[in-house]
């Protein structure tokens, strides 16, 4: 893991299937190249063939794992596919996604994004009854609760065992009769509709649909069930009504700028963080910059709402791979340098307002702002596109542990000391909500990581 990413949060994966088109496997794999956002360490894709499932699968990004031939061996007018981060140190191969199973003559791929809270508690239960476990994944527990259900039908099964599970589930299930999507009641991940001809798509993101010439129809919703088959679809929302608790951080940083989730468009919803912020926490300076890439929107929002210029004093590498190898002679903050590096040439001699849209350990904002004093900097004032980060999430983001959260134990002075900034300001958590609620048709948001207070 490179030196940069360590201070940011980490979204799980992204899933992504296509029902009824003659270039299946092409269509996922295009989609997963749009969703590689949400998962670097593995991808895979399951298609559907003469009633067979076909796999192919592996560890890293998903250009370096599917090439044409590989393609074309993933035959069928059917598939689903998964990038994945793990939420463990354990990169396993077993582990990537989507998993198969077969059981009484029936056969299924599935690929989830999310994180199940009762896991534990229902793996130990389940091996008490003799099931065995190929992977470290939650996600399996699906399979043993689908076989071991007394009900009748596969969606019977199938929906006894997602009202078994709590916590975090967007998920979509291929069998040799149509595709089953399903999100959790409370909505925490995004999971999304589309349609490309006469064939329906189910992906993480709309962006994935972009690619692809798809259009997006609509959001499958909070419980709902959506059976994707050849006469079409049917849903069903078996769940007890509840409050819907969609990750608001998914605004604030996982989701590609150019998607629309929970009802609104990332981009703007991220402007609106920006100028929240400049309303909240205005300072007197020469410049706004952002830290690129993901301070960027926010950092256009504060410009347009303060008045000020906005310009990119630092800019980054996008051409570094995942680890790199430091020099034997030390080079001070090496690892944040070899992505990020200031113009002296904009900044030297300017009051800067730097936009960053989260702050986890400090470690990297520290560097940043040395970085930004040795280019000329006159001062520096941190302003954050979020709340302070003081709990760990439990729902499908890999996340530092509490005692990690710089927020956490300190204060904010504390931590403007820390980074050495000359000022620090957060948004507030109503700033936040009320920008992500711009739309009548976003309500309903899960701040657990922001003030703990936990759905589940």
């Amino acid at each position: 893991m490179d030196k940069f990413s360590v201070d940011k949060f980490r979204e799980e994966c992204g899933v992504f299937g296509i029902w009824n088109h003659e270039e299946a496997s092409n269509m996922v794999y295009l989609g997963l190249y749009a969703l590689q956002h949400r998962g670097q360490e593995g991808c895979g894709i399951v298609s559907l063939h003469d009633n067979q499932l076909l796999i192919k699968k592996g560890l890293g990004l998903v250009c370096d794992n599917f090439k044409q031939e590989d393609l074309k061996k993933l035959k069928g007018k059917s598939a689903i596919g998964h990038v994945r981060y793990s939420t463990t140190q354990a990169h396993d191969l077993v582990d990537v996604q989507p998993l198969m199973a077969s059981f009484q003559g029936r056969f299924l791929a599935l690929a989830h994004n999310g994180n199940l809270t009762n896991a534990h508690h229902l793996r130990a239960k389940l091996e008490n009854t003799g099931a065995i476990f190929q992977s470290s994944s939650d996600s399996e527990i699906f399979f043993h609760l689908i076989s071991q259900s007394k009900k009748t039908s596969f969606k019977e099964k199938f929906i006894e065992a997602v009202k078994t599970v709590e916590g975090a589930f967007s998920l979509i299930v291929m069998t040799k009769n149509g595709i089953l999507a399903c999100r959790d009641s409370h909505g925490f991940r995004p999971l999304a509709l589309g349609k490309l001809g006469s064939s329906y798509v189910v992906a993480s993101e709309t962006c994935a649909f972009d690619l692809i010439n798809a259009d997006y129809v609509r959001d499958i919703g909070e419980g709902e069930i959506l059976d994707i088959r050849d006469d079409g679809l049917h849903s069903v929302n078996p769940f007890e009504k509840i409050e819907p608790k969609k990750c608001i951080f998914e605004y604030v940083y996982f989701a590609r700028p150019d998607s629309q989730i929970f009802g609104s468009n990332v981009y703007e919803v991220r402007k609106n963080l920006g100028r929240e912020l400049a309303r909240e926490h205005p300072v007197e300076a020469d410049m706004v910059i952002p830290v690129p890439d993901s301070g960027v929107p926010a950092a256009i929002g504060y410009s347009q709402e303060s008045r000020l210029p906005y310009d990119m004093g630092i800019i980054r590498n996008h051409y570094v791979g995942r680890t790199f190898i430091e020099p034997q002679q030390s080079i001070r903050h090496f690892g944040v340098k070899v992505k990020l590096n200031a113009v002296s040439q904009t900044i030297s001699g300017k009051r800067l307002i730097v936009i960053d849209d989260s702050l986890v350990r400090g470690t990297t904002s520290q560097k940043i702002i040395k970085m930004l004093r040795a280019a000329g900097a006159k001062e520096i004032h941190m302003r954050i596109s979020s709340p302070p980060t003081t709990h760990s999430c439990f729902y499908g983001i890999d996340t530092p542990t509490r005692e990690e959260l710089i927020a956490s134990s300190h204060s904010v002075e504390d931590i403007r000391k820390f980074i050495t900034a000359d000022s620090l300001a957060y948004l507030s958590q109503e700033g936040l909500v009320r920008a992500a609620s711009q739309n009548k048709n976003s309500s309903g948001f899960c701040t657990a990581c922001f003030d703990g207070k936990y759905p589940v």
